[in-house]
């Protein structure tokens, strides 16, 4: 199988014409399309049609997951729903087996990286924030003990690691992403890792198991001088 995937549309209300361009060319290049998160920019349901009508005659196979920008609004679950009225399959913690690949996603969520991941101590907003992120690697972990095929695929927004955020700030580092996720991963083993939100960040990395991990926001791919999207081959 070819896998195709992008994330980080940051699609507007105003993005008409803007969003197909991306990806011509797709349809004669993959088999599966992945859409890892912020496919709009403020979360809103009028994004997301222009989105999926930009999209709309790609006949491939699409997986998503959603953003912290999809969330913005707090109609994350319309957003879902709009997405699977169009025939594409959510995951949100969830499964997707096809073709003996099997695929894993959720949106992750942040929280440092290796010996200076946050911990839970201290006041109840902090820990209430940490335990956000030791919730969704958890989540992700119990998903993948489900998973069973000989080739798996996981599918993240947030980061697993800090290799593929290399070009952000240091102090975003915590805010992008969680080796909490990269930890889960690891101890599970799949083939590849797919994940978007760092917009500067770098396009390929390994974790520490040695998983290959690739950062796939379009604006990390052209500025790297490749296409808006990426083609793995499984």
């Amino acid at each position: 199988m070819r896998i195709a995937a992008i994330a980080d549309f940051h699609c507007r209300s105003n993005s008409v014409g803007q969003i197909k361009p991306l990806l011509e060319g797709v349809e004669q290049e993959a088999d599966l399309l992945i859409l890892a998160g912020d496919l709009t920019d403020n979360g809103q349901p009028a994004e997301l049609e222009v989105l999926l009508r930009e999209t709309e005659h790609i006949t491939l196979p699409k997986i998503a997951v959603l953003g912290n920008h999809d969330h913005e609004s707090d109609q994350a679950e319309q957003l879902e729903q709009m997405l699977c009225d169009h025939n594409i399959i959510v995951l949100n913690n969830t499964l997707y087996e096809k073709d003996g690949i099997g695929f894993v996603g959720t949106k992750g969520f942040c929280g440092g990286f290796d010996s200076l991941i946050i911990q839970p101590f201290g006041e109840r907003a902090l820990k209430a924030f940490i335990q956000t992120s030791i919730d969704e690697a958890m989540k992700l972990e119990n998903a993948l003990t489900k998973l069973d095929c000989p080739r798996k695929v996981a599918i993240l927004h947030y980061a697993p690691i800090k290799t593929t955020l290399e070009g952000e700030p240091l102090e975003l580092y915590p805010f992008l992403g969680s080796s909490r996720l990269g930890n889960a991963l690891d101890r599970h083993g799949v083939d590849l890792i797919l994940h978007g939100h760092a917009h500067h960040g770098f396009p390929d990395g390994v974790t520490a198991g040695g998983i290959a991990v690739h950062n796939i926001c379009r604006f990390v791919l052209t500025r790297h001088g490749r296409k808006p999207y990426a083609l793995y081959d499984l």
